[in-house]
């Protein structure tokens, strides 16, 4: 599991103080995914904070009808997120990153230089040989290079955070059901059992006008 962030408007250190309309400011990109079958299970668009960790945790483990092992990174509040959403019934470690001194702060673009990585078991007995962020990391890639919007530096921020978060629910809409991923050779879905055919955009077109329409 991961979370990314998306400066909205500018970046929050900018602004001061963040507008009550929640278009300015940074809005991180919360994202779960299967390492067997590449399907995105979850995402959430919100503050990187302890409430909508525990959110989406809850949405999380409320998809799961077994016994997973979970692995997030380093930041405390998925301690407590993942605790209350599966309790004990959960395999938990953490793969904290360790990096070197950073003297130019926070006029870097881009993280200080990685050390290495530390496993740290939090619950249960996770399998070290699958202790991993690895699946995740490539896949924030990938959602970054197939969102503009995503790309660093550049005027394409999303401007509107409804738009933002509709536009991540199309891109892990077809991610899953559209995209035939390059190893597995079906889509996430297919892979997965919830899909038997690969999704067309016009598919994906129809679904959104019958969900428009059901909620007219």
């Amino acid at each position: 599991m991961k979370s990314g962030r998306l400066s909205a408007a500018r970046k929050e250190r900018h602004t001061g103080k963040v507008s009550t309309d929640g278009i300015v400011g940074d809005v991180w990109t919360f994202v779960a995914i299967d390492a067997d079958t590449k399907l995105v299970l979850s995402w959430m668009i919100g503050d990187r904070n302890a409430g909508f960790a525990s959110a989406f945790l809850q949405d999380v483990a409320a998809r799961m009808s077994n016994r997973v092992q979970v692995t997030t990174d380093g930041h405390k509040m998925y301690l407590s997120a993942v605790a209350d959403a599966f309790t004990n019934q959960v395999d938990y470690a953490q793969l904290v990153k360790v990096y070197g001194n950073d003297p130019e702060g926070h006029k870097r673009y881009s993280p200080a230089q990685c050390l290495g990585t530390q496993s740290v078991e939090v619950i249960g007995a996770p399998d070290s040989k699958h202790i991993s962020t690895s699946f995740i990391e490539r896949q924030n890639l990938t959602m970054r290079m197939n969102m503009r919007r995503f790309t660093r530096l550049t005027n394409a921020f999303s401007k509107k955070i409804d738009n933002h978060i509709h536009a991540v629910g199309l891109f892990y809409m077809h991610y899953n059901f559209c995209r035939i991923h390059q190893t597995l050779r079906v889509t996430p879905a297919m892979e997965a059992g919830i899909s038997q055919h690969v999704w067309s955009i016009q598919e994906i077109i129809a679904l959104s006008g019958e969900s428009m329409h059901l909620a007219a």
